[in-house]
């Protein structure tokens, strides 16, 4: 079994074991008020290794840059300490951003971890910057870099197939491991490239669900079959806050509300602790608050009973094969708590056990 054929024991376009709805978590090692980013990092460990035993599928953290709230900047170094602290669990990145980098680079990089960590390295590519212009030229990226998001994505697919006789540039380590990609979008785009190059693809609905069907669609219909998936495979990202009860779970989602509300303001910080959700309505200014429940629309918060029944209507509606789930909670076990209630109702423990 090549890596390519290994997610979970199958293939990315595969279902998840024992037939039901896999579950998978991204996460951004949120700095909250009163840490600092080491911390961040060691609560993020302890959190892939709960979410091992839980039964979760795969664990991936986001590349942003410039932003105080987020620890998980070096991505792929963040991902080692990740993986290096589980056994079992995919372990991968939502996303590279790729016109960052060259794919060489990112292909020495996740070889090196696949060639550590084997069958469990996923890589997750996106063609936005994950910040702001000015930090895009600190990072000596050339704006026009995404217009050759695409090319890009080739050439690193192709540093990770066997080398050729007389190749001259080979990514060592990385040539031959095949390490599964994805491709991670919020447009028609991302959708159409996943499909033309037959890879899965995972949707930004947790924050830019605007175009999220449209692009289902456009990927399902135009899907190529290839070496790695066989058939579409669909992943689509959403908010998630279970707390004893629906009082409860919208305090902590306050938090995020918070977080998303000083980003519209450009005025970014560390992840604040939960208020009083009727605090909010004596913030907003004029806008805000549609913008913000547009933008978070699919944030699933409540007691047990009240989130499941809003998954599962969203995986009815859109027929995704996993789900991979954000939950900006401040409190740590709040955040667990959470967590492992969300695969306590989809028993993802026992069904990876079946």
């Amino acid at each position: 079994m090549t890596e390519a054929e290994s997610t979970t024991g199958n293939r990315p376009g595969s279902p998840a074991p024992g037939g039901g709805l896999a579950l998978s978590v991204l996460d951004h090692a949120s700095i909250v008020e009163g840490s600092e980013p080491g911390q961040a990092l060691r609560d993020a460990r302890e959190l892939a290794q709960n979410l091992e035993s839980w039964g979760y599928t795969r664990f991936w953290l986001s590349e942003h840059h410039n932003m105080r709230a987020i620890a998980s900047a070096a991505t792929s170094v963040a991902l080692g300490f990740i993986a290096e602290g589980t056994s079992t669990i995919r372990v991968g990145s939502g996303g590279i951003m790729l016109p960052n980098h060259s794919p060489l680079v990112i292909a020495e990089q996740f070889g090196t971890l696949a060639s550590l960590y084997p069958g469990r390295i996923d890589l997750g590519l996106g063609r936005a910057p994950g910040t702001d212009p000015r930090t895009m030229r600190a990072l000596r990226r050339d704006q026009s870099a995404s217009s050759t998001f695409p090319q890009d994505v080739q050439e690193l697919q192709a540093f990770f197939e066997p080398a050729s006789p007389g190749q001259p540039v080979r990514a060592v380590p990385g040539e031959g491991l095949q390490v599964p990609l994805w491709i991670l979008g919020s447009s028609l785009f991302g959708a159409q490239l996943a499909a033309h190059l037959g890879l899965p693809y995972a949707f930004a609905s947790h924050f830019a669900p605007q175009a999220l069907y449209e692009a289902l669609a456009s990927y399902r219909d135009n899907f190529a079959p290839s070496e790695q998936s066989v058939r579409p495979y669909v992943m689509a990202g959403v908010n998630v806050f279970i707390a004893p009860t629906d009082d409860e779970a919208r305090r902590l989602f306050t938090s995020m509300q918070q977080s998303f509300l000083g980003t519209l303001r450009n005025a970014r910080g560390l992840l604040p602790p939960p208020i009083d959700p009727k605090s909010l309505d004596t913030m907003w200014r004029p806008g805000e608050k549609q913008q913000l429940d547009s933008m978070l629309r699919y944030s699933f918060v409540g007691s047990p009973e009240t989130v499941k029944a809003k998954i599962d209507q969203f995986v009815a509606d859109t027929g995704v094969d996993e789900l991979m789930i954000s939950s900006m909670i401040f409190d740590k076990k709040a955040r667990m708590y959470s967590y492992e209630a969300l695969a306590d109702l989809y028993e993802v423990g026992a069904a990876k056990k079946g």
